[in-house]
C-alpha cells in the first residue's frame, strides 16, 4: 500500500501501454506485456535501471486491440498512474513477455509526446497534490466522506473476519487517509475498466467520492441478496466471504489476471470469424478454461489450443493479382524457359477472371535436380500477389506431421498444414510441398496416406486435423508438391494431383540462365562487378560442356562460383600491393608468365606481381587454372574403335543419359554372360536380343568364331554396361543390345554418332518408351547426330526444343531392321529381302 501524499514523479515518464486492466493509485496489479513497445520498456528501462526513478512509470489504459499496436501509435488516454515497478518476470512459454507488479503513486495528465520509438515517452503533468485535501471533515466534501468511510466498514463488516485479508483490510480502514479510500476501494471491489476509468478521470476528490459511491453500495446489495438466499449451497456461502480481489493477495492477483487474460481470449475467438461447428467448440473450452485453475496441466494444454484457433486465417485471404500481362513478364524475368509451367499458371489468372469462387489446382512439378522446381513456385506465389511457405516433405514418415497428434498427448501439437497456415496468417496461400517422391512409412503411419485428403479437390474443403478436431477449409490453397520421379509416388497420391514435366535444360538454355542470373548473382555473393569479372559465352559454353553434366545448372552455378573466387582472391590482394618501386624488379614479365604455370604456382606468386587489370576476362588458359582439367571429355568417338559397342539412351531421376554397351566373344558352350548391376527386365531385354538374332542369323549372315550359322555355338558371349557400380534396369536398351551384338557378330562398326532407345519384341518389333525428351537433351549434350526412336514416340519429339531438333536426325523405327539399317553405314541389308530405308527426319 502506497500513499501518493508527497509523492512528487519525474516530469518525463516512459509509459506502459495496458490492455488488461486499469491501475489506481494506491492499489497494486499485475500487468501482462508482450507487444513491442512494452518489451523495449522493460528491457531498455526496468530491466537496465538501477536508480529509483527508472522503476517508475506511467501507465495509460488502452482499450484499442493490443495486436494493432505494432503497427501504429494509438490515441492515448489523457490521463494516467504513475506506477513503482516492484517486481519484473519474464518468460518464453507459450510466446515471450514478462509479467510486471505495480503499484500506483499518483495520478498524472500527458502534457506531449516526447518519442514514439522503441517505447513511448512523454512530458507528463503530476494530478494528485493531495496536502490541500488533507481536512477532509467540513462541508459538503466531508460529509461525502465520511458516508463513503461508513459504507467501506460496512462492506467489510458484512465479510468473514476470520480470512486474515479481511482483517488487515479493517484495520487499514481506520489507519489510512480517507483521500485514498476511493482508488484503493474501488481497485478492489468488481467493477468494469469502464468504471475504473472514470474514477481515475475524477481528479477533483470529491467528485471521485461521488463516483466511487455508488459502487460500493451496489456491491454492499448484492451481499445482502446473497445473504438472504437460502439456497445458496455450503460452498457458496465460503465465497461471501470474499466477494472481491484484493491487492494484499498475489494469489488473487493472478486469479483477476487470469480472468482479464481469458476475457481477452474470448473476445479473439469471437473475433476470428470462423465457422458455427468451431465456434461452439471453443466456446465449450472457454468456460471449462474459466472453470480450470491455472495449476491444472490441462490449463495450459486448453489455453494454447483456443489461442491457436483464434489466430488461424478462418477468412482471412489475400486478393490474387489478375494482371495476365504482368503475370507473364514477372514469370519471364525469374525464369528462363519452362513455357509448359508458365501456360499452367497464366491459364489459372484467366479462369480466376472468369470465375472468382475456382479452387485451388493441385499441381506436382517432376523433374531433375536443380531445374528450377521450387524457386519457379515461389515465384508463383509472387505472381499471384499470395503468400508462400514451403513444406519439406523428404524422409517424413509419420502421418501426425500432416494431421497433427491428438491433444490426448503430451505434447501435442498440430500438423505441418495448419501450423503452415497460423504462419502465413491467410487462407489462400502457395503451399509448397517440396520432395513428395520422399516420404517415408514407418510404424507412425504413412503420411502419404495423410495427404490423399490434403490434396484432393473434393475432401480438402473440410479438411480435419487431429490437434483442432474441426474442419478447415483448404480449398483455396494453391498446393505444388515436386518430385524427381513418380515412381515413388503412390497411385492414388498420384492420381490427384496434376503432374507438369518439367525436363533438363539444353546447352543454349543453361548459357542463358548463367548470363541471366546465376553470373549475376555469383558476382553479388562475392562482392564483385562486371567491371572486375566478365565470363564471356564461349567461357560458359565450355564450363557447361567440359565441367558438368547435369540436368539441371547448380554445378554450373558453384563452377561459377569458383570462378569468382578465384578472381576475388586476385582482386584482393591486388588492393593490398602498393605501387612498385621503380629501382625494383620489373615484373611485367612475371605477369605474363601466369598463364604459363599451374593456377597454384600463379596464385602463390601474386603478392609479387601488381594489381591485375580490371575486367578480368576469363578465357580457356583461366579456366583450366582455376577449375583444373576438363572433367568430361567427348570419348564417344573413341568408344566406338571396334565392334560390339553401341550407345544406347537412358532416363534417370536425374535427367537423361548416355549408356555404352559393349559385348565381346570368346570360344567355350555357348553360354550369355551380363554384367554391370543389371535388373531383370534389363537382363530379359538381353535374352530377346540373342534370340531374336539368332532365329535371323542367316538372313543377316551373322557367324561365330568358327564361321557357323549360329552365332552362339561354340562360342560364350559377354554383355557389359560400364559404370559398373549404378544399378541399371528397364525395357528401354533392347535395341541397344542388339544392334551392339548385330556389330559383334558381324564384324562391323556402329556409326560413332548415333544413340538409340526402345524396348524390342520375340518378333523384332520396336516398342515405345518414356522418358524421351531427357534422353534426347542427354543425346544432345554429348555432342551426337542421329537418334533412334520407336514410331510411336514421334509424338514425344514436339516437347524438345527446335533448335535442338535442328541439330539432330531422328530415326523413327517400327521393327529392328529399320534400327539395324540406321545404325551402320550403308545399312545392314539382309540376303533375302531388299534394303528398308527407316525414315530419317530433322524436322519432327
Amino acid at each position: 500500500m502506497a500513499s501518493s501524499s508527497g509523492v512528487q514523479i519525474p516530469g518525463r515518464l516512459p509509459l506502459l501501454l495496458t490492455h488488461d486492466g486499469v491501475l489506481l493509485p494506491g492499489s497494486t496489479v499485475r500487468v501482462s506485456v508482450d507487444t513491442g513497445r512494452n518489451m523495449q520498456l522493460v528491457k531498455s528501462r526496468l530491466l537496465k535501471g538501477t536508480s529509483l526513478k527508472s522503476t517508475i512509470i506511467g501507465v495509460i489504459p488502452n482499450t484499442r486491440d493490443p495486436e494493432q499496436e505494432a503497427d501504429e501509435l494509438p490515441t492515448l488516454h489523457s490521463i494516467g498512474t504513475a506506477g513503482l515497478a516492484v517486481q519484473v518476470v519474464g518468460s518464453n512459454w507459450p510466446k515471450p513477455h514478462y509479467t510486471l507488479l505495480i503499484t500506483g503513486l499518483c495520478r498524472f495528465r500527458v502534457a506531449q509526446l516526447l518519442k514514439e520509438r522503441p517505447f513511448v515517452v512523454a512530458e507528463v503533468e503530476q494530478l494528485d497534490q493531495l496536502e490541500q485535501y488533507m481536512d477532509t471533515d467540513q462541508g459538503e466534501l466531508g460529509e461525502l466522506s465520511q458516508r463513503f468511510y461508513q459504507a467501506a466498514v460496512q462492506l467489510v463488516g458484512m465479510l468473514d473476519m476470520s480470512v486474515p485479508v479481511v482483517a488487515k483490510l479493517r484495520k487499514l480502514l481506520d489507519s489510512l487517509p480517507r483521500d485514498t479510500l476511493p482508488d484503493i476501494l474501488a481497485s478492489m471491489i468488481r467493477t468494469t475498466n469502464k468504471e475504473k476509468l472514470q474514477v481515475l478521470d475524477a481528479v477533483d476528490l470529491e467528485e471521485r467520492f461521488k463516483k466511487t459511491l455508488p459502487l460500493i453500495t451496489r456491491q454492499i446489495e448484492g451481499l445482502k441478496l446473497l445473504q438472504n438466499t437460502r439456497k445458496l449451497r455450503p460452498d457458496d456461502n465460503k465465497k461471501v466471504g470474499t466477494p472481491f480481489k484484493t491487492h494484499f493477495s498475489l494469489e488473487e492477483e493472478g486469479d483477476e489476471e487470469d480472468v482479464d487474460d481469458t476475457s481477452l481470449l474470448e473476445r479473439k475467438v469471437k473475433g476470428a470469424n470462423m465457422p458455427e461447428p468451431a465456434l461452439r467448440v471453443c466456446l465449450k473450452e472457454l468456460k471449462r478454461l474459466k472453470k480450470m485453475p491455472q495449476s491444472m496441466p490441462e490449463y495450459a494444454l486448453t489455453r494454447n489450443y483456443l489461442e491457436l484457433m483464434a489466430e488461424l486465417p478462418w477468412s482471412k485471404s489475400t486478393s490474387d493479382c489478375l494482371d495476365i500481362r504482368a503475370a507473364r513478364v514477372l514469370l519471364d524475368n525469374d525464369h528462363y524457359a519452362m513455357e509448359k509451367l508458365k501456360r499452367r499458371v497464366l491459364e489459372y489468372l484467366a479462369v480466376r477472371q472468369l470465375k472468382s469462387t475456382l479452387k485451388g489446382p493441385i499441381l506436382c512439378f517432376v523433374g531433375p535436380p536443380g531445374v528450377g522446381k521450387t524457386s519457379v513456385g515461389r515465384s508463383i506465389a509472387r505472381t499471384l500477389g499470395r503468400e508462400f511457405h514451403r513444406i519439406a516433405l523428404g524422409g517424413v514418415c509419420d502421418q501426425s506431421d500432416i494431421r497433427g497428434h491428438r491433444r490426448t498427448y503430451v505434447g501435442s501439437m498440430p500438423g505441418r498444414i495448419i501450423n503452415g497456415l497460423k504462419t502465413v496468417g491467410v487462407n489462400n496461400p502457395v503451399f509448397l510441398l517440396d520432395e513428395v517422391d520422399k516420404l517415408g512409412k514407418s510404424l507412425q503411419g504413412d503420411p502419404a496416406a495423410a495427404l490423399l485428403e490434403v490434396l484432393d479437390p473434393e475432401q480438402n474443403h473440410s479438411f480435419t486435423d487431429h490437434y483442432l478436431n474441426v474442419s478447415f477449409d483448404l480449398s483455396q490453397v494453391l498446393f505444388i508438391a515436386t518430385a524427381n520421379t513418380t515412381a515413388t509416388i503412390p497411385p492414388a497420391l498420384l492420381d490427384r494431383m496434376e503432374v507438369l514435366q518439367v525436363p533438363g535444360y539444353t546447352q543454349e538454355e543453361k548459357v542463358e540462365i548463367a548470363h541471366r542470373h546465376l553470373i549475376p548473382h555469383q558476382l553479388e555473393q562475392h562482392g564483385l562487378t562486371p567491371q572486375q569479372l566478365q565470363i564471356p559465352q564461349h567461357t560458359t559454353q565450355e564450363i557447361i560442356s567440359r565441367y558438368t553434366r547435369e540436368a539441371g545448372v547448380r554445378s554450373l552455378e558453384r563452377k561459377i562460383g569458383a570462378v569468382c573466387r578465384a578472381v576475388a582472391v586476385k582482386v584482393a590482394e591486388g588492393h593490398k600491393i602498393s605501387k612498385p618501386d621503380p629501382s625494383g624488379p620489373q615484373h611485367g614479365p612475371e605477369e605474363a608468365g601466369d598463364r604459363e604455370r599451374t593456377g597454384e604456382e600463379a596464385y602463390r606468386d601474386t603478392d609479387m606481381t601488381a594489381p591485375p587489370e580490371m575486367p578480368i576476362v576469363i578465357d580457356s588458359v583461366a579456366l583450366k587454372d582455376i577449375l583444373g582439367p576438363p572433367v568430361f571429355e567427348m570419348e564417344v568417338s573413341e568408344r566406338l574403335t571396334l565392334p560390339g559397342v553401341a550407345i544406347g539412351l537412358a532416363w534417370t531421376p536425374l535427367g537423361g543419359e548416355i549408356m555404352f554397351v559393349e559385348a565381346s566373344r570368346m570360344e567355350g558352350e555357348g553360354q550369355l554372360t551380363l554384367t554391370g548391376q543389371l535388373g531383370d527386365v534389363m537382363k530379359e531385354s538381353a535374352h530377346l536380343a540373342i534370340s531374336w538374332l539368332r532365329s535371323n542369323a542367316k538372313l543377316y549372315q551373322l557367324t561365330n568364331i568358327a564361321g557357323s550359322q549360329d552365332p552362339l555355338e561354340g562360342t560364350d558371349v559377354h554383355l557389359h554396361f560400364p559404370a559398373g557400380a549404378v544399378t541399371k534396369d528397364g525395357p528401354s536398351a533392347g535395341v541397344t543390345i542388339v544392334t551392339c551384338l548385330a556389330s559383334l557378330f558381324s564384324g562391323r562398326l556402329v556409326r560413332s554418332d548415333v544413340a538409340m532407345t526402345g524396348e524390342i519384341t520375340l518378333r523384332g518389333l520396336v516398342l515405345p518408351v518414356g522418358g524421351i525428351k531427357d534422353k534426347v537433351l542427354a543425346a544432345h549434350r554429348a555432342g551426337l547426330k542421329r537418334i533412334i526412336i520407336p514410331k510411336r514416340n514421334e509424338k514425344d519429339l514436339e516437347e524438345i526444343p527446335i533448335h535442338v531438333r535442328a541439330d539432330l536426325d531422328f530415326v523413327a523405327a517400327s521393327s529392328l531392321d529399320e534400327v539395324l539399317n540406321a545404325a551402320f553405314d550403308g545399312g545392314f541389308a539382309a540376303t533375302t529381302a531388299p534394303v528398308t530405308h527407316p525414315q530419317v527426319s530433322s524436322k519432327l
